[in-house]
């Protein structure tokens, strides 16, 4: 069956049998292509067994996952234009006109190959993955990143919208998902004749608080911001609270101040 195949295609005029081949290199470059997210999943996960000191995250797994298959679609289709070239033109010529139009779409193409080459970069910087919340100060893009692909970065917007960002616009990055601390500052506003009393309390009611409040990394500092002198003077207390958890322990920290101010006789300001 097989030689009756190969004996019919070599009856075929030039013409047909060069568009077969042609036809026959992109195919295998599709299907390449569909399996290439499979492959480098499989290539990362032999490769995660055999450096057992270095445990990848599932994120970054995710992440390399996406690169390294949107590379190896672009090298599989790249090498499947060079055989079809290959077809019309001799070896030498095709080297010769490669290196020419290098140079010339180098300059046209520029933001493009920047897109591809920063794309490159990003397999080996971790500098943010799949499920992590960012922010691009310089094109004002925050989200949370959805896919990193060899050219674009795809990021979920705060309000739901999508942005499909180059990689070579990417210069700084702004990881909300790295971080050691949340700042859970909160304000006071004390009459001037019970300051000393409430620095005390303050001062004191930190140390238990680190207790009371498991999310309080460690008890706060009380500065002032105006350093103004008044009928009433706002008092500032600086506290680290466990990464991702400021906004749910804040009201318990307030909650927690104003008792305990309360209970000793000095009233916060309205």
């Amino acid at each position: 069956m097989i030689a009756n195949l190969l004996a019919l295609f070599a009856s075929l005029p030039i013409f047909w049998q060069r568009l077969g081949q042609i036809l026959l290199f992109y195919l295998v470059a599709w299907l390449l292509h569909r399996l290439g997210y499979h492959l480098a999943k499989r290539l990362l996960f032999l490769d995660r067994f055999s450096r057992k000191r270095e445990r990848l995250r599932s994120e970054r797994l995710k992440t390399l996952q996406g690169l390294l298959s949107s590379s190896f679609s672009v090298l599989v289709f790249l090498v499947a234009t060079l055989f079809a070239l290959s077809l019309f033109i001799a070896s030498d010529t095709l080297v010769w006109m490669i290196g020419l139009f290098s140079a010339a779409f180098g300059l046209g193409l520029r933001p493009l190959i920047s897109d591809y080459l920063t794309g490159i970069s990003f397999i080996f910087e971790d500098t943010f993955d799949v499920g992590e919340k960012i922010e691009m100060p310089g094109i004002g893009v925050q989200g949370v990143i959805e896919a990193v692909n060899l050219r674009t970065t795809v990021v979920r917007g705060t309000s739901g919208e999508q942005y499909i960002v180059p990689n070579g616009e990417v210069r700084v990055v702004r990881n909300f998902s790295r971080g050691q601390f949340s700042i859970a500052n909160v304000t006071l506003k004390i009459p001037s004749q019970h300051l000393n009393q409430a620095i005390f309390i303050l001062e004191k009611l930190g140390k238990e608080a680190v207790i009371l409040l498991p999310n309080l990394l460690e008890p706060w500092h009380i500065i002032t911001e105006t350093g103004t002198m008044g009928q009433y003077i706002e008092l500032t207390l600086t506290a680290k609270a466990r990464y991702g958890h400021a906004a749910e322990m804040r009201p318990r920290l307030l909650g927690l101040v104003q008792e305990r101010l309360t209970n000793e006789g000095v009233e916060l300001a309205a």
